[in-house]
């Protein structure tokens, strides 16, 4: 089957993935672009969650202040390399982060800190990865995160955030 260049580069614009990869992922999907995208973000996820073990050294702190200057928040935000951290879209991904905490205030990164004590908090909302993307509400912060690795081909970890909020 032969696949058009732009249809490869349609898929390529609409994934971020590699251009063999995108042509690929169409001659697996017989020319249907949306299975492709689909074909594409499986296989993005399975080596996302092949990263996640790997060493966080380099990043950046990230702050964001709400108009008024009522709300702040930092997030602290690692990968695996400088060469990523100093990239626009992990810049982007940080400052994301940061108005996420801003927005929806939450108690933990990750369910794995919450303690067995503590039944009576709603996982969603407590912990920063499980909580809806305020960008994208049909996203959780973790789907976020899992893309982010896949295009930059880097482990991805939010190490720390505060959130500072005047008294009312």
């Amino acid at each position: 089957m032969k696949i058009p260049a732009a249809r490869v580069k349609e898929l390529r614009n609409q994934s971020g993935a590699g251009v063999m990869a995108c042509r690929n992922a169409l001659l697996e999907a017989k020319g249907d672009t949306e299975k492709a995208l689909q074909i594409l973000k499986e296989k993005g996820i399975l080596k996302a969650l092949e990263k996640t073990e790997r060493s966080t050294r380099q990043g950046l702190v990230e702050a964001y202040i709400h108009t008024g200057g009522r709300i702040g928040a930092m997030v602290e935000v690692n990968c695996e390399t400088d060469f990523v951290a100093r990239t626009d879209e992990f810049k982007e991904l940080a400052h994301n982060l940061a108005m996420q905490v801003a927005a929806i205030p939450p108690q933990f990164i990750s369910n794995d800190e919450v303690s067995e004590e503590k039944t009576d908090i709603e996982l969603q909302a407590a912990c920063l990865l499980l909580q809806p993307y305020i960008k994208d509400p049909t996203k959780t912060v973790q789907d976020v995160i899992m893309e982010t690795i896949t295009r930059v081909g880097e482990n991805i970890r939010i190490t720390r955030f505060v959130r500072f909020a005047l008294a009312k």
